[in-house]
């Protein structure tokens, strides 16, 4: 069945999310539960992180589009589906028609990465580009429903899709039973939302922590207004938790069902994205990353058992590379400088002597000669560096200067 407005959908039961367990037997994968040894010290109780990385399509969204696309009537299906996203949904939207038999259309922006967009054609997918931005993406694809008969499938808005997504709930509650708190990142508040949903019935003692981009951070002015409010121009690395606006549906379930929503920086998520890597052995986008930024920013805050949903993994290798390198900048293992020397034979050597003495590891050198802004005797030089950490990085700017060097960036 359709719904047209946020009133006239149906609360979202525990009955529900358990018909879309069922409903999703075969289809969804039951996500590994992993503990972090790391995290575990820091927080002083267990954490576990739960898997969606690992899911199908690489994310939790599949649950959620194949409970609404199963659940459309004959003659809906017949018209077909049509979804907008950069990504994830996308591609859940993409394989959950496929697996059902229904034609799916989904718009992406022209600027999505190419791997999700080749991903989703693979699926089974009819891919148009359109627009720079996802809202005029969503645009087109509400045009195309109303131009064509397809049903809209939302990533977030729909009491189907919250169904869906909180079946990560209830694996959450069989993998760990002793778990005190679950700490979940949230965009438009689909996943969230389902989760609460699932727990807080069975389980209301549990703490549900929703953590936002500081940059995309909707949900908190929402809450104290009471209503959903638009944040203008969100931004943030977390492409998958970028929404400027929180769902309707999802909004009141989030505000009468989870304790607490925390922001994080993009800092943070670098660092917790460069944790998943180097000690889980995970690739986790900056959105799967956010409940670990959460708990490395603010360690004491958690009570464990402690279960972190790793929500997806669809990273584009072009923004792994930076937001690595970002990460490692943010603990003091990257260092990026830009330095004069005078322009003469075996200047360079001379300053490549000064950091091997201070066991800085030089990853890049660019050496200008010809520039505007130089004297004919200057060179300027960009040197990246891999070092050990924010006292090494402080150490290595002391001894170019001691050495003679004009460091200006």
């Amino acid at each position: 069945m359709s719904y047209s407005t946020a009133d006239s959908l149906p609360p979202v039961t525990l009955d529900d999310v358990r018909g879309a367990q069922k409903m999703l037997t075969g289809v969804a994968r039951v996500t590994a539960m992993e503990g972090s040894r790391h995290l575990s010290q820091l927080v002083g109780a267990p954490v576990h992180f739960k898997c969606e990385n690992l899911q199908r399509t690489g994310s939790f969204k599949l649950r959620g589009a194949y409970v609404r696309i199963a659940g459309l009537l004959p003659e809906e299906r017949a018209a077909g589906v049509v979804a907008a996203s950069a990504g994830n949904h996308a591609q859940g939207v993409a394989l959950a028609s496929s697996l059902l038999g229904v034609r799916s259309t989904v718009f992406m922006p022209k600027g999505a990465p190419l791997p999700k967009i080749s991903a989703t054609r693979d699926y089974g997918a009819e891919v148009r580009l359109h627009g720079q931005v996802v809202d005029e993406t969503l645009a087109a694809a509400q045009e195309y429903a109303a131009e064509t008969g397809a049903v809209f499938i939302h990533p977030f808005d729909h009491p189907d899709i919250i169904a869906g997504q909180g079946t990560v709930g209830l694996e959450i509650l069989e993998q760990c039973p002793e778990v005190r708190t679950i700490v979940v990142g949230i965009g438009g508040g689909g996943l969230a939302a389902g989760i609460a949903t699932a727990v807080k019935v069975l389980r209301p003692d549990v703490r549900i922590v929703g953590v936002q981009a500081a940059g995309a951070a909707a949900y908190p002015p929402s809450l104290a207004a009471g209503h959903p409010v638009a944040v203008d121009n969100p931004a943030t690395m977390a492409d998958g938790i970028k929404v400027g606006r929180p769902g309707d549906v999802p909004f009141r379930i989030i505000g009468d069902l989870v304790d607490e929503v925390r922001t994080v920086t993009e800092d943070e998520l670098a660092t917790a994205l460069l944790l998943c890597l180097e000690r889980a052995k995970l690739v986790v986008e900056p959105a799967g990353a956010s409940p670990v930024a959460a708990l490395l920013s603010d360690p004491g805050a958690f009570e464990g058992p402690v279960v972190a949903v790793l929500s997806g993994g669809n990273v584009d290798p072009v923004l792994l590379q930076r937001v690595l390198r970002h990460g490692m900048a943010a603990q003091g293992r990257y260092l990026a400088v830009r330095l004069r020397l005078t322009d003469r034979p075996g200047a360079l050597a001379t300053l490549l002597g000064v950091l091997s003495v201070v066991d800085a590891n030089v990853l890049d050198v660019s050496h200008v000669r010809t520039d505007p802004r130089l004297g004919l005797t200057e060179a300027e030089v960009e040197l990246h560096l891999e070092t050990k950490g924010t006292a090494h990085c402080v150490e290595v700017g002391q001894a170019l200067r001691e050495a003679g060097y004009t460091v200006i960036g």
